[in-house]
């Protein structure tokens, strides 16, 4: 018997039993789809959030409020927060070739509202200054910046996330500029709207409202500090120099002694994508593991279904091998039926998997992300499932003597 006609025979021996090789397929689809829906979920997410950070550029770094691991999701915290002070005397006294922008998260759970529509509690209201979107590699869609007298007199003026023009506006920019908004009790002119950059970092990276620095410091201003400093240079031959004159100039700021240690971190882009790679790499395996168990478990759920198969077709083998079929001949048969129910399992899994593992990086703002490697990895593991699965029932199989399987009942 050739190939072809082993298939046929095959693939009709499976459409005999068509509820049991439903249910054998349903289990590997979802063996496969929970592995490669997470594995592409992780992807979508690591490309959105890489994303995020490469807009601040090769050549630009933060300095923050030092860290250490330790208990607790965000580790321990060392050091004293950035205060508005020693943002501001940094930004005056920093004379590399390279612009500073200051910054400061006012609030993550304010309400926006224009006439009788409001948002949920879930806007978040940053307090920027003239160099915020220069140096975070942001833009607006329609409208303006702040100027630099509204910057320095804190006009209530605000530029806006499409989410807020969608949920305020029905998504109409031209309706949205111009118009009056209220941010917690106050009220703001809309100049400008974002471009859609989806979640991000720390959430709802479209629904968030950008108010002048000096309105943010005089509404939501915390005694304890929190304001953000990033640093753009224009050369990335001159990161080095950049970051150790900032450094030394900060420790000033910071008034720290010769023999104090720095209470501060300066992160470059490039090393925070580094770490979110190494962080997600560990998820990688892990998610793996877990998909070889849930395999396994649909791998011994075939095999039982081909063992059943062969005990129910005892004498049909008996006649097969009657009629000149080959030890062969009768393996490559149920070989070849563990083979196609494996790989349509697999197949309707990838295209579930896929389907899943795209919405999270949807939602963050990412794009439709085919991952080719998953699929190839999916694809290996079901002809993998296939074989082992398929093998010893098969062999049972072509080990009948012909005589003893005419005579079953």
């Amino acid at each position: 018997m050739n190939l072809i006609d082993i298939t046929k025979m095959a693939y009709a021996n499976v459409r005999s039993n068509l509820l049991r090789t439903l249910l054998t397929i349903s289990i590997i689809a979802i063996g496969i789809m929970a592995l490669v829906g997470i594995l592409t979920a992780l992807d979508g997410i690591t490309y959105a959030l890489s994303n995020s950070f490469s807009g601040l550029g090769a050549n630009s770094f933060e300095i923050t409020q030092k860290v250490e691991k330790g208990n607790g999701p965000h580790g321990r915290r060392v050091g004293d927060p950035i205060s508005y002070r020693q943002a501001t005397s940094f930004k005056k006294r920093y004379t590399a070739n390279a612009r500073v922008a200051l910054s400061m998260n006012c609030t993550f759970r304010a309400s926006a509202k224009y006439k009788n529509k409001i948002s949920n509690p879930n806007v978040r209201v940053v307090g920027i200054d003239e160099n915020y979107f220069y140096v975070n590699g942001k833009s607006v869609e329609h409208g303006r910046i702040f100027s630099s007298t509204e910057m320095k007199n804190g006009s209530h003026k605000a530029i806006i996330g499409k989410d807020i023009v969608k949920t305020l506006f029905n998504g109409k920019d031209q309706v949205a500029l111009g118009s009056f908004i209220t941010v917690s009790d106050l009220k703001y002119k809309v100049i400008g709207i974002m471009e859609s950059k989806g979640a991000g970092m720390g959430g709802g990276g479209d629904r968030v409202v950008f108010v002048p620095l000096s309105v943010g410091k005089m509404v939501y201003g915390d005694p304890r500090g929190g304001y953000q400093v990033v640093v753009r240079g224009k050369e990335v031959t001159e990161m080095n120099q950049s970051i150790a004159d900032a450094q030394g100039l900060f420790r000033k700021v910071r008034r720290l002694r010769i023999m104090d240690d720095d209470d501060f971190e300066i992160r470059k882009a490039d090393a925070m994508i580094a770490k979110l790679e190494e962080n997600t790499s560990t998820l990688r395996i892990a998610t793996v593991s877990i998909g070889l168990i849930t395999l396994l478990g649909a791998a011994i759920g075939l095999m039982n279904i081909m063992l059943v198969s062969v005990t129910e077709r005892t004498k049909e083998i008996g006649i097969n091998k009657a009629l000149g079929a080959r030890k062969a001949d009768i393996r490559k048969i149920f070989l070849m039926e563990a083979l196609i129910i494996g790989q349509l399992g697999g197949l309707v899994g990838i295209i579930l998997g896929v389907l899943v593992g795209n919405i999270v990086p949807q939602k963050m703002g990412g794009t439709f992300l085919m991952p080719w490697g998953w699929l190839s990895l999916g694809i290996v593991l079901c002809l993998v499932v296939g074989v082992l699965s398929g093998y010893y029932p098969a062999k049972k199989a072509a080990n009948l003597d012909p005589i003893e399987a005419l005579r079953y009942e």
